[in-house]
């Protein structure tokens, strides 16, 4: 009878009940405002009982029994201008880097890619792959992203891991199908012009993989609600919704696409719930549906960030996966690469996302020059990593530290676990990855170093994060 009885125990008791005295930590910590980046700390940290922390005190306690949604990876942007800077980089450099965004071991770990249908903002000039007013599309021709965005994004692919998730989105119909007949400053797609649209997106995903370049997915617009001085273009709700359901879905399916993950919205968090709300309530739309794309733009520039949304439609469509598809620190100024909100608004917005049932996060362009660029309407922006054309070499920024601390830690297939913070001082997420490592992200934003207390499963432990920094706490094998 005893005998049985310790089987039964040792059926029924979780994996964290192992951590009744010590447990082996590696933490990794990133300081905005010095030179410690990545410092791996190894240590045996004792647990004990659970500790009762005070109203004032910092902690962060995690439940690794309590799952939420499944991790699906974290990426960026491979634009014209990310792929013409990459080639004007040493050899030695353009190595560094893709080792350095890409290889779990000695990188970041990118598991997740984004790249463009045509010319953005961030491309040297407008362009599309058809002669104006070919309708039939006869002219298509991927001929120009020979000359760098191919060649590039074939340079990731062979240093990603296998399974990398690479998904396309456009910024702009050529301009003759367009009621403004500009790729720039907003416009409509022409009614008219909505299956010769649909089967651009075809042809776009058949060139590309035949060139080798497997096309996970894709969104229907970038931003379909900013009138831009780039390319842009405008769909209402119900635009989107008819466009995808009576036009792109089925043309995807008709050329033997329909394996293609589909993603509506791809703006900012503001409209997330009422845009997915109108196109996910039509049966028809619904169906070629995988999830909601969004940016963080306009919801920032008040200083707060409405996340909620995330975690509303989240609630409302259990079955459909969100996606962040774009956000970088507007503005190039070299004078503010140091400025520690940069990075920060980076982690603070993955933590909260990630905490409101997104799946996966993607950076916007991987890589820019030393001016922000090119960008053809001067539209300058930061990047975790810029190039210098003029000397050839690349400058590692805090953002890409800070996202690395998420991406080289989390891995595809993790699922994320129960989080909890006792006070506005820290914020914090966690995943348990299919290895049954336990990883938790700490976000300090003050100006002075915090103690705080670490719990997991009712045990706990004390820790110090500094000033200005994230830390990442790996637990092996739960």
């Amino acid at each position: 009878m005893f005998h049985f009885l310790l089987s039964f125990l040792s059926i029924i008791l979780s994996p964290i009940d192992s951590l009744t005295t010590t447990k082996k930590f590696t933490v990794y910590t990133t300081e905005s405002q010095s030179n410690n980046k990545m410092v791996k700390t190894e240590s045996t940290i004792s647990f004990g009982a659970f500790i009762q922390p005070l109203e004032t005190q910092s902690s962060v306690t995690i439940d690794p029994n309590i799952e939420f949604q499944s991790f699906l990876g974290i990426g960026a942007a491979l634009t014209d201008a990310a792929a013409e800077t990459f080639y004007k980089l040493d050899k030695d450099q353009q190595d560094l880097f893709l080792k350095s965004y890409f290889s779990e071991k000695e990188g970041i770990g990118y598991t997740l890619a984004r790249t463009i249908i045509h010319s953005c903002d961030f491309s040297s000039e407008s362009y599309t792959y058809i002669e104006e007013g070919d309708e039939s599309l006869e002219t298509f021709s991927i001929e120009r992203d020979r000359k760098y965005k191919i060649p590039f994004t074939k340079r990731v692919l062979e240093v990603a891991p296998k399974d990398i998730v690479v998904y396309a989105s456009p910024w702009s119909p050529p301009a003759f199908m367009k009621t403004n007949n500009n790729m720039l400053q907003g416009g409509k797609l022409k009614k008219s012009y909505y299956p010769s649209w649909a089967n651009y997106f075809t042809k776009f995903i058949k060139a590309y993989e035949k060139e080798g370049i497997p096309i996970w997915g894709l969104t229907i617009q970038n931003e379909p609600m900013a009138v831009q001085r780039w390319e842009s273009c405008i769909y209402t709700a119900e635009e989107e919704r008819d466009f995808l359901k009576n036009h792109l879905g089925p043309a995807l399916e008709r050329e033997g696409l329909g394996d293609k993950k589909i993603i509506i919205w791809d703006h900012n968090r503001d409209l997330l719930f009422e845009r997915a709300s109108v196109i996910l309530a039509d049966p028809e739309a619904n169906k070629y549906v995988w999830g909601t794309g969004f940016h963080w733009y306009e919801d920032w520039k008040d200083g707060k960030p409405m996340f909620n949304n995330v975690g509303k439609v989240a609630t409302a469509f259990p079955d459909k996966k969100l996606i962040f598809t774009e956000g970088c620190n507007e503005g190039y100024d070299e004078g503010q690469i140091k400025n520690p909100k940069l990075p920060e608004r980076y982690a603070k917005a993955m933590i909260n996302d990630f905490n409101n049932g997104t799946v996966a996060w993607t950076d916007w362009n991987i890589l820019l020059n030393e001016n922000g660029g090119p960008n053809h309407v001067g539209n300058f922006c930061f990047a975790p990593v810029h190039g210098d054309t003029k000397t050839g070499k690349i400058k590692f920024t805090n953002s890409y530290y800070y996202i690395g601390h998420f991406s080289k830690f989390i891995r595809p297939g993790a699922k994320r676990v129960s989080v909890g913070t006792t006070s506005n001082q820290l914020t914090s997420t966690a995943f348990v990855n299919n290895d049954d490592s336990l990883v938790a992200v700490v976000l300090n934003e003050n100006d002075h170093d915090l103690d705080y207390v670490l719990t997991v499963s009712s045990k706990s432990s004390t820790l110090q994060i500094p000033k200005r920094s994230i830390q990442t706490i790996i637990i092996e094998k739960l």
